[in-house]
């Protein structure tokens, strides 16, 4: 793998990002430069990763990286003012599965009355296999009134999925984001961090939240369930403050706070960065997920297909994970309704996003064998044949390595099970052993 780092200056108040690409062979691609953090995303459907962002005279390019040298377009057909911190993403939003471009722009369409906006964040949140639109957002200045808003694809309308941050005398609320960080501080905007923390099939979030009353702030679980008011009715779901989780609360001054499969058993454990008050470093804290229900899952990762110079012999080509496979699925639950879910891998990649680097979906308490598992990839601009293959009866608690190759002919994707390869060298150690 290739290392991609971006650097800020510590001796000045900017939001100017220095891009440096490490390409493992004592070779440096030199410094770019980008007055914004920067998406990372497969423009030309290549599965190499290119660099989208704003330059130094504000115009929006995009840095090919084919062949490791840097190549210049503009991106986008006319110019426009992106926001800063900005919420760029690469995500399927019609359901083609092929992701598209989305960007917020300056000032863009936003609830009304909201003081103070936080990074957009996609999830299927109801359900029903399309990316929602999800936004943490502040009704005041100091953000003592907080609220998370959903809109669904192609509607206009904001729907309040959480807008209750009282816990009994004291009121919480998001960490009001600093419009021009100090010299050697990023740009940290109110974030959610996605992952089906219970795998009931709707995603849970991580969010920091401050005391309104005091200065201490915390991360906490958001519970995705049943909406229990008027105001979410149109989606049906809603996220519920998990106030009494005690490994969290046990950590003070926590800055981020993240999902991630630490055991690789497909169950999402949590990371959280914390900084005490006096402190010039952070610290990691890692905490596993002990939540115990007889629910299932699937977990896809999707690789590039290639190799870095020609495949040798018979060798399948397989590469590493990349931002924009778009995964879904479709089955029947156990009481006999049609069940979906998608996600896509990788959407976003500025101001500390932090997504997984593979998708897990949860199945509930569903045993079932999933009745189509579907898996698409980027294709280049202008090309209207889809890249997505189907497979079915994918046994629950899977864990999938998903390899695309050849990008055109689909039919020949093919995946890995981890579970029967482990399956498989757990005979091998048996034979040998006899």
């Amino acid at each position: 793998m290739d290392v991609l780092l971006t650097a800020q200056l510590k001796t000045k108040a900017t939001s100017d990002t220095m891009v440096f690409v490490f390409w493992g062979n004592n070779q440096t691609l030199g410094k770019l430069f980008f007055i914004n953090e920067i998406l990372l995303r497969s423009f030309n459907g290549d599965m190499i990763p290119d660099i989208f962002g704003v330059s130094a005279d504000s115009s929006t390019e995009v840095c090919y990286l084919t062949g490791r040298n840097a190549v210049w377009q503009a991106a986008l057909s006319s110019r426009v003012k992106m926001r800063v911190p900005h919420s760029n993403a690469f995500i399927d939003l019609n359901k083609d599965f092929t992701d598209g471009n989305f960007t917020k722009t300056q000032p863009g369409s936003i609830p009304e009355n909201v003081k103070k906006v936080g990074q957009s964040c996609f999830a299927d949140f109801d359900g029903d296999g399309s990316q929602d639109h999800l936004l943490p957002v502040c009704l005041d200045d100091a953000c003592h009134r907080s609220a998370i808003y959903l809109s669904k694809p192609g509607e206009p309308e904001w729907v309040p999925v959480l807008t209750d941050f009282q816990r009994r005398e004291t009121l919480w609320g998001f960490v009001p984001p600093k419009t021009i960080p100090p010299a050697g501080e990023l740009h940290n905007p109110i974030t959610l961090h996605l992952g089906d923390y219970n795998m009931d099939g709707f995603p849970d979030a991580l969010i920091i939240l401050r005391n309104t009353s005091g200065s201490g702030q915390q991360a906490f679980l958001l519970e995705n369930v049943p909406c229990d008011n008027v105001s979410c009715k149109d989606v049906g779901r809603m996220f519920r403050v998990h106030w009494d989780q005690s490994d969290l609360g046990a950590i003070p001054g926590a800055a981020v706070a993240t999902f991630f499969d630490i055991y690789e058993d497909g169950i999402l454990d949590m990371i959280v960065l914390s900084k005490e008050e006096g402190k010039e470093g952070f610290v990691i804290h890692a905490l596993k997920n002990n939540f115990e229900a007889d629910a299932y899952f699937v977990k896809v990762i999707v690789l590039s297909g290639l190799c870095s110079n020609d495949c040798p012999g018979n060798v399948k080509p397989f590469g590493v994970n990349q931002p924009g496979p778009y995964v879904s699925y479709t089955t029947v639950d156990s009481n006999g309704y049609l069940k979906n879910a998608s996600a896509g891998q990788l959407s976003q990649s500025a101001h500390l996003s932090l997504q997984l680097p593979y998708t897990v979906l949860g199945l509930g308490r569903s045993a079932n064998f999933l009745d189509h598992l579907y898996v698409g990839i980027p294709r280049p601009l202008g090309n209207k044949d889809v890249r997505k293959q189907e497979w079915t009866a994918i046994i629950p608690n899977s864990q999938l390595i998903v390899i695309p190759y050849p990008h055109n002919e689909p039919r020949r994707y093919f995946f890995i099970s981890q579970t029967f390869a482990k399956t498989c060298f757990c005979f091998v150690i048996m034979g040998y052993c006899v």
